[in-house]
């Protein structure tokens, strides 16, 4: 009986543990919770009884604790959804930027379960002037570029936390979060860049204000100057991407035979309605086909393609994805000093024999 080989997270730190998924070897439509990608700021928080306890309060018509047992008996949603950390493909900018050099893997699907966050509002009130709500985790840490111990926290705007697919989370592909995930609770926030989804939630509070917490102003911001803000905006929705899933980069192969390119396509606006494919550097596209375009609203679509390569050589790939909302994979990334939503055409070199 042959052996069952397996692939592994990629190691991109230890402290603070940041991991990829495998993604070039993976084709469930969920990922498992022991290959989805991890991506931490600090080192893991010590779980306490108050853990359990989640505290809506500020500009709010009464403040509630609620308790991840009374969450679990109410009313709650299903998503299936990819979730991208914003310095996904990091390592591929150039000029090369600071910070974990991710390549394609910062990135992974699965099913969500929790309670609508405007579910929870309805029960605590909404002041009419609130402007954000403020989302903390249970993780902190020293950081030295203001020299302060801070947790980490971010804001939505008040639409986008009253969206109703906006969860508070105890559930991944139905079982509870696991604990390096983000258990008991995590938000989750269709569409937007991984940073967006706070794990080991701890507190809401709604503020009649804009939230300046360092990873709002100083970290996922855009800033497309290198010496200066100016021109600087904040990192939010997820940027129409692709991934060539097989083969893989520099993969020698037959060219007496047909291959299947593969991979995968995903947008933070709409859907995708088209994944384009060149083996010629561009001068000419072919399309793909799309398998499974109607399988979820927030969720990846899976592309392929036959191809044989007409003489010996060396061949790149490429492949470009185009989403509802008009938006095409670009030749060349937005380049940005802190290496986010890095989205230029996905590019791959193989070689016949």
């Amino acid at each position: 009986m042959p052996y069952r080989v397996n692939p592994y997270l990629i190691t991109r730190s230890l402290h603070p543990e940041n991991q990829e998924t495998p993604i070039h070897f993976l084709r469930q439509p969920a990922i498992p919770e022991e290959y989805f990608f991890k991506r931490n700021h600090f080192f893991y928080p010590v779980p306490g009884q108050n853990s359990y306890q989640l505290q809506v309060k500020g500009k709010v018509t009464k403040s509630v604790n609620f308790h991840y047992d009374e969450l679990q008996r109410m009313p709650s949603r299903k998503l299936k959804m990819v979730l991208e950390c914003a310095g996904n493909k990091r390592s591929k900018f150039k000029p090369k930027v600071y910070g974990e050099q991710w390549e394609d893997g910062a990135i992974s699907q699965g099913e969500w379960q929790g309670i609508p966050l405007n579910t929870l509002l309805a029960v605590t009130g909404v002041d009419p002037d609130v402007r954000e709500v403020v989302f903390e985790g249970y993780d902190t840490g020293r950081r030295t570029d203001i020299n302060e111990v801070v947790p980490f926290a971010r804001s939505l705007p008040l639409q986008k936390a009253l969206h109703p697919d906006t969860l508070i989370a105890y559930k991944y592909n139905g079982k509870p979060i696991p604990f390096k995930h983000g258990f008991p609770l995590r938000l989750i926030v269709p569409g937007w860049y991984g940073m967006a989804s706070v794990k080991w939630l701890k507190t809401i509070t709604l503020i009649d204000e804009t939230f300046k917490g360092p990873f709002q102003t100083i970290d996922y911001v855009y800033y497309p100057d290198e010496n200066s803000s100016l021109k600087a905006y904040p990192v939010s929705i997820i940027n129409v991407n692709s991934i060539i899933q097989q083969p893989l980069d520099r993969s020698v192969i037959e060219q007496d035979a047909e291959h299947i390119i593969e991979g995968i396509a995903w947008t933070g606006k709409g859907d995708i309605k088209q994944v384009q494919v060149s083996f010629d550097k561009g001068k000419v596209w072919r399309e793909a086909i799309l398998t499974n375009t109607s399988s979820t609203a927030y969720g990846w679509t899976k592309w392929h393609i036959n191809w044989k390569p007409p003489e010996i050589g060396e061949y790149t790939i490429q492949a470009r994805a185009v989403d509802s909302a008009g938006r095409r994979q670009p030749e060349k990334a937005l380049w940005n000093k802190k290496g986010y939503g890095f989205n230029a055409v996905s590019e791959i070199n193989v070689k016949t024999e």
